[in-house]
């Protein structure tokens, strides 16, 4: 009962919080498509991707909670690790991104909780920025406000389609105007990443708390 209640609180989520937005198409290439939308409050712009994927939802999933190997997919991540398993479908990770220089590398810890709707099998991937739990690096500017979901729907027994949406504020002292003029760029590689990688394990089995 629990996960189904918070299923449907993070779909009501993500819809109302995309409601807020008003998207603008930057990017549409081989069917992934990269939004952007200004943002009340913050001179970061958000993001959004749309695209279809030829898997189940629980290889998705699996993808997505395979910490180990996301800097095999996501773009210019140079370290991911596992800090807490909390249960299969909650955990906690930490991640550096490669930032050009003369800007410093920025890192975060997520909190990744899973949740799905029994009735339509809409899966929910929620993974905002959590203080704490790691101890912050002299050579790293520690990401403290990030709010990333991801809202799977399946199409049939191996298609789904994904909405992600991504608000992030990388601190320091990148000028936001250079940040926004890459928006696009970034989940874009991130996404072809994510195609090839389905694509490398389709062979292997998705994970069990997630019903196709």
């Amino acid at each position: 009962m629990y996960k189904y209640l918070l299923g449907l609180l993070l779909l009501f989520l993500a819809n109302n919080v995309s409601a807020q937005y008003n998207w603008t198409l930057k990017s549409d290439k081989d069917g992934v498509k990269v939004y952007t939308s200004l943002v009340t409050g913050s001179k970061i712009k958000a993001v959004k991707v749309e695209c279809d994927v030829n898997a189940r939802a629980s290889q998705l999933v699996r993808v997505l909670l395979d910490v180990k190997h996301c800097p095999e997919w996501v773009y210019k991540t140079k370290s991911c690790s596992l800090v807490k398993q909390v249960s299969p479908s909650e955990l906690y990770y930490y991640s550096e991104i490669n930032v050009p220089w003369p800007a410093t590398n920025r890192d975060f810890v997520a909190h990744l909780t899973v949740s799905q709707n029994p009735d339509t099998k809409v899966v929910t991937v929620d993974g905002p920025a959590v203080p704490g739990m790691v101890p912050v690096k002299d050579d790293a500017v520690r990401i403290s406000s990030s709010k990333g979901l991801w809202v799977i729907t399946p199409l049939d027994k191996s298609k789904v389609h994904i909405n992600y949406t991504l608000q992030v504020d990388p601190g320091g002292n990148i000028p936001a105007w250079l940040i926004n003029l890459f928006a696009a760029e970034g989940p874009m590689r991130s996404f072809e990443g994510l195609k090839a990688q389905l694509k490398k394990t389709e062979k292997e089995e998705g994970v069990a708390f997630i019903k196709d």
